[in-house]
């Protein structure tokens, strides 16, 4: 599976002697980003100051401690502290750990932020005694403690282990950077190996396949405020590493879904509460470091608090992609794991295949099963000068409070690029669609026309009758959403939806030129419909639907079939370039006659970077790469771009173990073609890192070598020195 790229790191070997190029993708902040970093931390602070902290009481902590922290920060430290240190409303339920609650995964959050920032501002005492809890929290894995009786949680996952058992994505992560960095300060290292382990292990299934609670926005600014955590405070140099990468993830995955203070779909454990400018949880933290919008934000979160007394900043990537500084229009065909990846087959194959494209005043999201449970499967956010972004949601059912995962099932949503066909199987279903006050309708030809401020709609029915304006609905979503409302639609029998195709300045010039473009030149192909197939030809392209009751719908993308098992890939560009802001690692073996080659190389390859070299850092890499110890024992992170084939390739490879070695058909067996040996080999040579991903442990089926992109001589020497030092291990 195809994993998003983040950093890049290119070293060469030359030999014995090592000389280090690293590729910096100029993704250090400027001083002015960093001015307005902490002109938005005033802010936020200034806004939060004086509250009532609430209660230490079971999980409370979830919001009592980061008000209190914000407080200490607004200058009323005295107060801050004595609530940070005061006894635990639960302190008999915690004797075990002297009356310190280090049991709820939210209230472990703020324990760390607690004592590894705030902590030289408590008593001594108290402090003392918050390193002792833990230490005796963390002697022996505390999961693997037992309570008498279970702590009710919720139903299905309540707990009698020592810590919270939960193992949500985001509470899972709460639990992990918490033991692991307790383990570590107190020398309990049998437990801080266990949970080093536990938390490479879930950064790796990131970049492998995404996020469980993927796009959420509620849970990715818990995410991201449990990980920094473990950025700002673990003393592993890779421990650290490894909270980079997942934060550098996170905010990057974030960042295609934030548009100036505003949270796009589709997403995962969506709650009906975000379809507003920075009305989504998620907002809060990914705006922190954003900005882009032309309104404050009204209601900060007190989490905000792990993010300004961090360190870490997110890369200049990510920043770019939030603020939509790409070349567009792009299409980005993605995919989303399963909720539960973490049980056995949960990380097999997508459980959601979605479609993101960014005209030049509007981002649309679909999911090809469309919404339902707690995902939302179909948003699209428009631009407003004023309030940041507007919105547009489609769903069926009759519940508009409900309207991101409102469905009656039986959705099949086929996207190309700026056009849409929804269609769904159920008697007279109803449809509803959120969008603004502000947004004009009319009716003509049988279209119905939705003007934004810059983006244009041309909503066709396929069987459906158009009801207007719902003033029911309307009142309904009016305490949370104002200046929204919800248009009705009712299907006639049979199969119903609608085509859309968006328009804007940039594709059809004027407004009435889209009316008339929509109108005279684009063709809704109903002649197949009792066959389940719609197809709809827009100005720029068409899209084609076959209807399935069961599964995923056949699409037709501009023409061309869309095969959904060649999309596994967690990002992809549609178009098979690079995603709009790419990095990646490289590994090379060069002779030193190569060496301007390969910077040439480099320079062509990165054409905005800096190059650098580094002989110190290659030198401390290639003594971790050429430590078999090591390298069996310490899981590494690579970033690589690559076909979904050539990483099915690349991730088989690492099965080989060290010393050991495959042939060319014996790995097309292992992914599965066995007949793609030849395919096989083309991929070998296309391996971006040398030695780590192990292409020199490939050989024929005669026992002869075969080939090796950095030279025969060297795979030989590569492999006779595997063999002897592995016989030394024994």
């Amino acid at each position: 599976m195809k994993r998003k790229t983040i950093k890049a790191l290119t070293i060469c070997l030359m030999c014995l002697i090592f000389a280090c190029t690293q590729v910096q993708a100029k993704n250090q902040w400027t001083p002015q980003m960093e001015a307005e970093f902490q002109q938005r931390s005033k802010y936020i602070i200034t806004k939060l100051a004086g509250r009532e902290y609430g209660s230490t009481a079971q999980e409370s902590e979830k919001k009592s401690y980061p008000r209190a922290m914000i407080d200490f920060l607004a200058g009323n430290r005295e107060k801050a502290i004595a609530f940070l240190q005061s006894e635990d409303a639960d302190a008999q339920s915690h004797s075990h750990t002297l009356g310190i609650d280090f049991y709820s995964g939210f209230t472990l959050k703020g324990q760390v932020r607690k004592y590894f920032y705030f902590g030289k501002y408590l008593d001594p005492t108290y402090r003392q005694r918050m390193k002792d809890a833990m230490g005796i929290l963390t002697k022996v894995d505390p999961l693997t403690r037992r309570f008498p009786n279970r702590q009710e949680f919720w139903s299905k996952d309540n707990c009698d282990s020592w810590v919270d058992c939960r193992n949500t994505d985001n509470l899972r992560a709460m639990r992990e950077v918490a033991v692991y960095l307790f383990a570590e300060e107190t020398g309990n290292e049998a437990t801080r190996k266990i949970y080093k382990e536990r938390i490479s292990r879930n950064v790796q299934t990131l970049y492998q396949i995404g996020q469980g609670e993927w796009d959420s926005e509620n849970y990715l600014e818990h995410a991201v405020t449990t990980y920094v955590n473990l950025y700002d405070f673990a003393k592993d140099p890779q421990v650290v590493s490894l909270a980079k990468a997942a934060l550098d993830w996170f905010f990057t995955s974030g960042s295609l879904k934030y548009w100036r203070g505003g949270f796009g779909g589709p997403s995962k454990r969506d709650y009906n509460q975000g379809n507003c400018v920075w009305c989504s949880l998620a907002t809060h933290e990914l705006g922190l470091y954003f900005g882009d919008s032309p309104v404050s934000d009204p209601q900060p979160s007190p989490d905000s608090v792990h993010l300004m007394t961090s360190s870490y900043r997110p890369p200049l990537g990510a920043i770019a992609l939030a603020r939509k500084q790409f070349s567009k229009p792009l299409e980005l065909l993605n995919s989303k794991p399963t909720y539960e990846n973490w049980l056995p087959g949960g990380d097999a194959a997508p459980q959601f295949y979605e479609t993101l494209y960014f005209g030049n005043t509007f981002q649309l999201g679909t999911l090809a099963q469309g919404s339902g449970g707690d995902w939302n499967g179909f948003k699209m956010m428009a631009f407003n000068s004023q309030r940041g972004v507007d919105y547009f949601i489609a769903a069926t059912g009759t519940d508009p409070t409900q309207i991101s995962t409102s469905s009656i099932y039986g959705e099949n949503i086929a996207q190309y690029r700026n056009l849409v066909i929804w269609l769904n199987n159920k008697p007279k279903a109803p449809f509803q669609f959120f969008l603004p006050k502000s947004a004009k309708l009319e009716t003509t030809g049988g279209v119905t026309f939705i003007r934004y401020e810059k983006t244009w709609l041309g909503l066709i029915p396929i069987n459906l009758e158009i009801q207007g304006i719902n003033a029911v609905a309307t009142e309904k979503i009016r305490d949370r959403y104002p200046n929204d409302e919800i248009l009705t639609a009712l299907g006639n029998g049979g199969l119903s939806g609608f085509a859309l195709e968006i328009g804007e300045k940039e594709t059809h010039s004027t407004w009435e030129h889209f009316q008339q473009s929509v109108l005279h030149q684009s063709h809704l192909n109903l002649d197949g419909v009792g066959d389940g197939v719609v197809e709809y030809c827009g100005v720029m392209g068409k899209v084609k639907l076959q209807y399935q009751p069961q599964g995923l719908p056949k699409v037709w993308r501009n023409g061309l079939f869309h095969n959904w098992q060649n999309h596994y890939a967690v990002y992809q560009n549609a178009q098979g370039g690079k995603i709009p802001i790419y990095e990646g690692c490289n590994l090379h073996f060069l002779d030193a006659i190569a060496e301007q080659n390969a910077v040439d190389a480099l320079c062509l390859e990165w054409v905005n970077a800096e190059i650098i070299r580094d002989q110190r850092a290659t030198q401390q890499t290639s003594d971790q790469i050429f430590d078999p110890v090591v390298v069996n024992s310490t899981p590494k992170v690579l970033f690589v771009k690559g076909t979904n084939f050539q990483i099915q390739v690349w991730r088989a490879l690492l099965c080989v173990t060290f010393g050991g070695m495959t042939t060319y058909q014996g790995l097309a067996e292992a992914i599965g073609r066995p007949t793609a040996t030849r395919a096989v080999g083309n991929a070998l040579g296309r391996n971006p890192v040398a030695y780590l991903i192990p292409c020199h442990r490939v050989i024929r089926e005669s026992g002869e070598l075969g080939g090796y992109h950095w030279g025969l001589e060297r795979k030989t020497a590569i492999l006779g020195w595997e063999a002897s030092r592995n016989q030394n291990l024994k």
